[in-house]
């Protein structure tokens, strides 16, 4: 058994928990059954995993960006809450399962048996009809160790082995099948570039790209707009995202002022260094980030793709990668993507105030991760369906539904001790109606 633990902590430890390792990997075995040459199979890995760290850098690079302005406010108005963000939900389960006497490894074991599931459904193809690859190792990760605590929380008699293999085939069920709803979303806004989303968001990408119609024209998207003068500035993307971040986050600088930013962030904010240029600095450097996004994008989705022609004509048949929710970010108007993240900020700030308003016990501070990639991926789907209309209706709701829902999350699943949740669209929507019907039917 200690072998076995060995084996599967190396693999996890170096493959799984490594996204661009992950990829790289994946893409060798589609070239190698493409039959490609030696040398094409070892630049298709490199680029692959070169392409995907250069995404990781894009998107530290952004965390980095939001992070101090988020701790910022916290410290502001000394409030003491729970954090929605992946990287804290993360922390919190695992704290959680230490709490009751298990360990992370459990998770692990759980990610196992869903990754595992999640290949038997896509070899039934025929009877399961799916048609997905959830290949997102870091995401894997974080859904396993939140997961695991949600069964072991709610059913305390199932915190065993067998709890384990119940909880990776919900989680293993989920991937499958949320990630194949996201099929004809993505091919509709990439023109059919071959991936499907696989992060946190996926009903959302397939509610903006089912109903999006319903809330405007698509012929009326942020790009179809005829910008005349001064507005003439948002015809360059990374333009209009450096004045819509002044505009935003500049006005929230402020409000922090310039000693606490100057305590929270002291590589980016040395005392010689003006207020001003600082506020530019962070938020030209949002623009900046979304270049090296689309650029590693770019790189690794193209190998991707094209290794998946061979894994999909012989190992598992008719089968696509879902990959992040960032690799859609090379695709439809770039625009969409600062002002999904604007407006769903805007929802959230709405929820959080109503939440101080009513005097909720439960306070929630945003993270960056569902502040962003929720918000970006659904301004994205829901501007390539139903235009501009659709995209501040979907994101402002995705906006609220990410706070009321995780308050409600953070109170089922008793998470409010630990100090963070996941956050994301789905946990904050999906899975508390799941853990609804396991709590009270004892329905795995």
């Amino acid at each position: 058994m200690d072998f076995l633990n060995s084996i599967w902590g190396a693999i996890f430890n170096n493959v799984i928990s490594r996204p661009a390792i992950f990829i790289g990997l994946i893409v060798v075995l589609g070239y190698i059954l493409l039959k490609r040459k030696w040398y094409e199979v070892v630049a298709g890995f490199i680029k692959a995993a070169v392409g995907y760290m250069i995404l990781q850098v894009g998107a530290k690079t952004l965390m980095g960006t939001v992070s101090p302005l988020l701790d910022g406010i916290k410290a502001k108005f000394a409030v003491d809450a729970v954090v929605i963000d992946p990287n804290f939900g993360f922390t919190a389960a695992s704290e959680a399962l230490k709490s009751i006497g298990h360990s992370l490894s459990f998770a692990m074991i759980t990610l196992l048996v869903a990754f595992i599931w999640n290949i038997v459904l896509l070899a039934l193809r025929k009877i399961s009809k799916i048609r997905t690859l959830f290949t997102t190792g870091h995401i894997m990760v974080k859904q396993a160790a939140v997961a695991t605590w949600i069964i072991f929380f709610l059913i305390p008699d199932l915190r065993n082995f067998g709890g384990i293999v119940l909880t990776g085939l919900l989680l293993g069920t989920y991937w499958s099948v949320f990630s194949n709803l996201t099929v004809e979303a993505t091919q509709s806004l990439t023109g059919g570039a071959g991936f499907a989303v696989g992060h946190q968001q996926m009903f959302g990408v397939w509610f903006a790209d089912k109903f999006g119609h319903l809330f405007g024209k698509k012929e009326e998207g942020v790009g179809k707009f005829q910008l005349t003068g001064a507005l003439k500035l948002f015809d360059d993307y990374s333009v209009s995202t450096t004045v819509l971040m002044l505009l935003f986050f500049g006005v929230v600088m402020v409000i922090i002022g310039a000693p606490a930013l100057m305590e929270l962030d002291k590589a980016n904010f040395p005392p010689n260094l003006s207020f001003l240029t600082y506020i530019f600095e962070k938020c030209a450097s949002f623009a900046v980030s979304l270049v090296i996004l689309k650029t590693g994008v770019r790189m690794f989705v193209n190998e991707l793709v094209i290794s998946f022609e061979g894994i999909s004509s012989t190992v598992l048949k008719g089968s696509m990668p879902a990959v992040d929710c960032a690799a859609t970010y090379g695709f439809g108007d770039p625009n969409a993507i600062t002002l999904g993240f604007l407006f769903g900020a805007i929802g959230q700030v709405i929820a959080i105030v109503a939440l101080i308003i009513f005097r909720s016990p439960l306070l929630i501070i945003p993270g960056f991760v569902p502040l962003f990639y929720d918000n970006a991926t659904l301004g994205l789907f829901a501007n390539n369906k139903g235009g501009f209309k659709a995209l501040i209706a979907i994101c402002l709701g995705s906006g609220l539904l990410q706070v009321f829902g995780s308050a409600w999350a953070i109170n089922l699943f008793q998470m409010a001790p630990f100090k963070g949740y996941v956050g994301i669209l789905d946990w904050a929507t999906l899975w508390p109606v799941i853990g609804v019907s396991i709590k009270y039917l004892s329905v795995v």
